[in-house]
């Protein structure tokens, strides 16, 4: 009861406190991190019996066959209404169909209990007659047993049957001695579940005002992230802005930029071609000398006179028909200088297009820089905003009127402690009576059956069924009188067993069906949540109790019920009526004032110059200076011819083998030196030649790459151009007031995620009062039921069921004990020849 009392002590505590709320863990999308120290409770959700609960349903279900009706919620309703209160009016047609009600649901007690009275009342009354009547020699009490054909059978019958109800005797006996160890053991365990409990209890108002002050300290981390992220608008604003308008600028400046080592490269290419072209002209026009002279000094040496006389006259003619061959093969003499073009691109190259496109790069990267130095004044507006947003949180915590009622609360569980310590010493030291007096019942009953276990015993071990009864053996005759002394015992405790058993039964099964069974249904919460019934001027009591507004739909049921699933106090008895956390919290007042300030940025980005005039003419210029316009085919066609229009070794190689052939003189020497001079010619002229032409063929083939499609790359540019500072000058606003919204978005949103969570944690989390409804079912589920009523019904099931059985073995015993004892006379026979004439002889009467 003192578990009991701790609650509606905290129930006392939520009537005056306004917020209480969550212990949770919290992670949002802006990575700030919310999480308040778990708390551990040490008592149990559940209580666990053991394996002796198998037997307290035994008993339930006993219970509910003798009292089927289900839970009397009207009964009990009215019998509120009436405050218990019997006394006045009694005769009234109400009053008396409200007790033929109860009547009525508690038939099943009642017919149990008056055949209980009626054992208790009849069994002393049978035990004084049947006395009386055994000292008369009736009822059993003459020492004579008449032989009879089916005695043996019957001995039989009687010690089975007896033997059966003693194990039945024995089994109730057991269930009483485990009821009662039990009983006794659960009481001593009290002390450690109420000290569990009453230390939860103490732990969650603890816990409370720490965590709530937790929960607003962490305004500071969410501030600090705030203002961290204010600092850096630069990157943030800035950056994003310039990212935004990175994939349509940059791309621009990044042609142009390459646009402009083109033209640098290109003027390269034509200096370089143009000046291997005059080294060409230069080198064709020795080669044509040098093979001039070699022609002219063949002619020459073809005039000998040799040449007249047959067969060098053929030779001769040969080497003359050939000469022609000596000639040089290319023109490239008559391919035009590209001066020109050279000039345009030098003309073009007096604007310096790179420095002017750096211009735009800087132009463009200082989009963070002065997005930075517009928004200076409206940050401070911000951090003075949330700086007032911070002082009104942090006297919220002065505002919830909390730490005074938790000190006083914790004085109120302190005393319970006290009162529990210093009671709880004579509740064990009764319970000691208790299980003393439980033990002595218990070992009555376990005397009676030992008796009856000695009589079957010594009888039926004992017995000689060649004895006469008048002969019997001791053992036999011992076995009787322990079946005489055990039903002697029996008649003289029965009745204040039953008594006993007549007592815990009324009790015990009432506080089983009227208490723990609509306890764990909660059907004794709804008979609580009645409208009008507690007090007649409130419609809900707990409401008015707590709230001191008892038109508020709070009951005990749902209560208990977010109790148990560890919800907040706030919610669970709907504080928000006494003290609104939402009004105090108002998140949209809160981003509203915030998104304001943001709504009066105003940055203005439109100065951005990607490329200016000069630069757009010079890529014009570059456009028009006939670079495109050169015929690379003429140049490529001439690079691809030989130098010579034979080659000179072969002709050389001709000219010595024919020199050969001739026969010594001065034609031959002349031949032959020729042939030197030829070979000398390739390897000196033509082949530098033949290289510098295949130089320049390929770098003439780059030049005409480069030079390709110029017009079109350059107007593309210049239409992309166009394109990008377009976009820069219409669409750079509605990019601004985007980036705008987000950055100012980001900075709300992590002030709305922190006064959400703060408003969860209140309203759901904080003060989590599975302690107090924990609590409660130790004091009624566990301490009430689990440990004193179900060990009582146990307890009174097992004697009760063993008392019972006591008739039956009474009956039984003494039949038997006959069978058993040595008798004083017997029946004799003899046998004669009309038949059997029997006669018995009369010694002393004993009478037991």
């Amino acid at each position: 009861m003192a578990l009991l009392l701790g609650f509606l002590l905290l129930l006392e505590l939520c009537w005056d406190t306004s917020a209480l709320g969550p212990l949770s863990s919290t992670k949002g999308s802006d990575g700030l991190e919310f999480e308040l120290p778990a708390t551990n409770y040490e008592t149990k959700d559940s209580y666990q019996a053991g394996p002796i609960s198998v037997l307290f349903q035994i008993v339930q279900v006993f219970l509910r066959v003798v009292q089927p009706h289900p839970f009397p919620e009207d009964i009990l309703r009215k019998i509120l209404q009436k405050k218990f209160d019997f006394s006045t009016d009694y005769d009234k047609p109400e009053n008396v169909v409200l007790t033929l009600k109860i009547i009525y649901y508690e038939i099943g007690i009642i017919i149990c209990a008056v055949l209980g009275l009626l054992f208790v009342i009849l069994m002393p009354l049978v035990g004084f007659c049947f006395g009386l009547c055994r000292c008369c020699n009736k009822c059993g009490g003459e020492m004579h047993q008449r032989q009879k054909k089916n005695g043996a059978f019957l001995r039989k019958y009687f010690t089975v049957s007896l033997l059966v109800i003693c194990i039945f005797i024995s089994v109730g006996i057991i269930y009483g001695f485990v009821a009662n160890h039990h009983l006794r053991t659960r009481i001593e365990k009290t002390r450690k579940l109420a000290e569990s409990n009453l230390k939860d209890l103490r732990t969650l108002l603890i816990g409370t005002p720490a965590q709530i002050n937790y929960v607003l300290s962490q305004y500071t981390s969410t501030k600090e992230k705030a203002f961290s992220d204010l600092d850096n608008i630069k990157s943030l604003l800035g950056g994003g802005i310039h990212d935004q308008l990175r994939p349509k600028v940059i791309p621009v400046l990044d042609d142009i930029k390459a646009m402009a080592e083109s033209i640098k490269e290109t003027r390269e290419a034509l200096l370089n071609v143009n000046n291997t072209l005059k080294e060409l002209k230069m080198s064709t026009a020795q080669l044509n000398t040098s093979l001039s002279d070699v022609k002219r000094n063949l002619e020459q040496s073809l005039n000998d006179p040799m040449c007249s006389v047959p067969p060098v006259a053929t030779t001769c003619n040969n080497i003359r028909m050939s000469l022609g061959q000596l000639d040089d093969n290319t023109n490239l003499g008559q391919l035009p200088s590209l001066d020109k073009q050279i000039d345009n691109i030098n003309n073009v190259l007096q604007t310096d297009l790179s420095s002017l496109v750096q211009k735009g790069y800087k132009s463009f990267n200082d989009i963070p820089e002065m997005v930075q130095n517009q928004t200076t004044d409206i940050i401070s507006d911000v951090k003075r905003t949330l700086n007032s947003l911070g002082s009104d949180i942090e006297n919220m915590s002065e505002q919830i009127p909390i730490q005074d009622k938790l000190s006083d609360f914790i004085g109120y569980i302190n005393d319970t402690e006290t009162y529990i310590h210093r009671n709880l010493p004579t509740l064990e030291e009764y319970d000691s009576y208790r299980w003393l007096g439980g033990l002595i019942v218990c070992c009555l009953l376990t005397l009676i059956v030992v008796f009856y276990y000695l009589g079957l015993m010594c009888g039926t071990f004992g017995y000689d069924r060649h004895a006469t009864p008048t002969r019997r053996g001791c053992v036999s005759n011992t076995g009787g009188i322990f079946l005489m002394v055990g039903v002697g015992i029996s008649f003289l405790f029965c009745w204040i067993l039953m008594t006993i058993v007549v007592l815990t039964f009324v009790i015990g099964g009432n506080m089983e069906k009227l208490v723990c069974e609509p306890y764990q249904n909660r059907k004794l919460f709804q008979i609580l949540d009645t409208p009008y019934l507690l007090n007649e001027n409130w419609k809900y009591y707990l409401s008015g109790m707590v709230l001191n507004k008892p038109d508020i739909n709070l009951t005990f049921e749902q209560v208990y019920s977010d109790c148990k699933e560890n919800k907040g106090i706030y919610s669970t008895l709907k504080l928000e009526n006494t003290y609104n956390i939402s009004e105090h919290l108002n998140i949209q007042e809160h981003s509203r004032n915030l998104s304001n300030d943001f709504k009066n940025m105003n940055v203005n980005i439109d100065n951005i110059v990607l490329l200016d005039a000069a630069g757009r003419k010079n890529l014009m210029d570059f456009s028009s200076s006939g670079v495109d316009t050169i015929d690379y085919n003429v140049y490529l066609a001439e690079m691809g011819k030989t130098p010579t229009k034979v080659n000179l070794l072969s002709f050389a190689d001709d000219l010595d083998t024919k020199a050969n052939n001739l026969p010594q003189g001065s034609l031959k020497q002349s031949l032959k030196n020729n042939a030197q001079n030829l070979k000398t010619i390739h390897h000196g002229q033509v082949m530098p030649l033949e290289q510098s032409m295949s130089t320049i063929n390929q770098s003439i083939k780059e030049l005409q790459h480069k030079s390709s499609g110029l017009r079109v790359k350059v107007a593309n540019i210049l239409s992309s151009l166009d394109s990008a500072q377009d976009f820069l000058q219409t669409r750079i606003s509605s990019v601004i007031v985007k980036e705008s919204s987000k950055y100012g978005n980001m900075i709300i949103g992590y002030f709305e995620h922190y006064l959400q969570w703060v408003k969860i944690s209140i309203t759901e989390q904080i003060a989590a009062c599975k302690p107090v409804a924990t609590a409660l079912d130790s004091a009624v589920d566990v301490f009430l039921c689990s440990y004193i009523i179900d060990p009582m019904n146990l307890f009174w099931f097992g004697i009760g069921k063993a008392t019972i059985f006591l008739l039956p073995a009474i009956i039984f015993a003494v039949k038997l004990a006959k069978y058993y004892r040595r008798m004083d006379s017997e029946d004799v026979y003899d046998d004669m020849e009309n038949g059997n004439i029997g006669f018995h002889r009369h010694h002393s009467t004993q009478t037991v």
